[in-house]
């Protein structure tokens, strides 16, 4: 597994001149995630965490839906590659996603509209409507500058994605950072299909930046009913959540938010 971060070299241009310099940048490498040694997907991650990526993934694709579905999940040390080997207990599916997942959006590698309105149309996994939680709205406005106090690798390259899961006693459970904002929601899904926390009801998961429907669906088959982040969702994103009975708070900054789906959920 690599470094989550790399040193190159700059040229800084300020208000006293240009100057060469080191810069640390956030790594990017590619991580190829096999299923019983038979290669399954690649996708573009941040090293470290590996584990609790593939197993989110997993989850949001419905090869998997608890940790009693996977027998082991190591690196293969026998390849010079970055390569993760999941052993399940469940058949294998039988269609592989043959390609490769970017870091930008989980779903940039459908190949029509056709297809990716089938990876969004099925239901979500847990009745997401029924989970009564209720979160303060002074709660919820202090989720996102909670993950940023806690995103330790962002603090040292500016470059990396966050998410973080909290539950109703307001306790930070599992902060994750990667380049792919959808890989940090994964690894967050990870851990908690490891913890075997699901269905994640009564919690909320923070992000760092926009909500797409991506993220929206990961948290919908892990079961969290509330979703916080930084900026804005998509049309997408707030018609899937209000479909799913999800809560959607965006522009949480300075003490304001907008409620996009499920204000019953937080209580002024």
């Amino acid at each position: 597994m690599g470094r989550v971060t790399g040193r190159r070299k700059v040229l800084r241009i300020d208000d006293h001149g240009a100057r060469h310099r080191p810069d640390t940048l956030a790594a990017e490498e590619p991580l190829e995630i096999q299923l019983n040694d038979e290669p399954f997907t690649v996708t573009m991650r941040t090293p470290g965490d590996d584990v609790d990526l593939a197993l989110g993934f997993l989850h949001a694709e419905s090869v998997i839906t608890s940790a009693e579905d996977v027998g082991s999940a190591r690196h293969c040390t026998d390849s010079d590659l970055n390569v993760l080997d999941v052993a399940l207990r469940v058949p294998a599916p039988a269609r592989q996603r043959g390609f490769t997942v970017s870091s930008a959006c989980g779903a940039c590698g459908a190949s029509s509209m056709e297809a990716l309105w089938e990876h969004y149309g099925p239901q979500a996994r847990y009745n997401i409507a029924a989970d009564f939680t209720v979160m303060s709205s002074q709660t919820l406005l202090g989720l996102p500058d909670r993950l940023r106090t806690a995103q330790k690798v962002f603090d040292r390259t500016g470059g990396l994605h966050g998410a973080a899961l909290f539950n109703l006693d307001d306790e930070m459970l599992c902060v994750r950072e990667d380049v792919g904002r959808h890989n940090a929601v994964d690894k967050v899904v990870g851990w908690a299909v490891r913890e075997d926390l699901l269905p994640l009801r009564g919690h909320a998961l923070a992000v760092s930046g926009r909500v797409g429907a991506e993220i929206v669906q990961k948290a919908a088959m892990a079961g969290i009913p509330i979703i916080a982040a930084v900026s804005a969702p998509s049309t997408l994103a707030v018609d899937l959540a209000a479909r799913w009975g999800m809560t959607v708070g965006g522009f949480i900054r300075n003490g304001q938010c907008n409620i996009y789906t499920g204000e019953q959920r937080i209580q002024v």
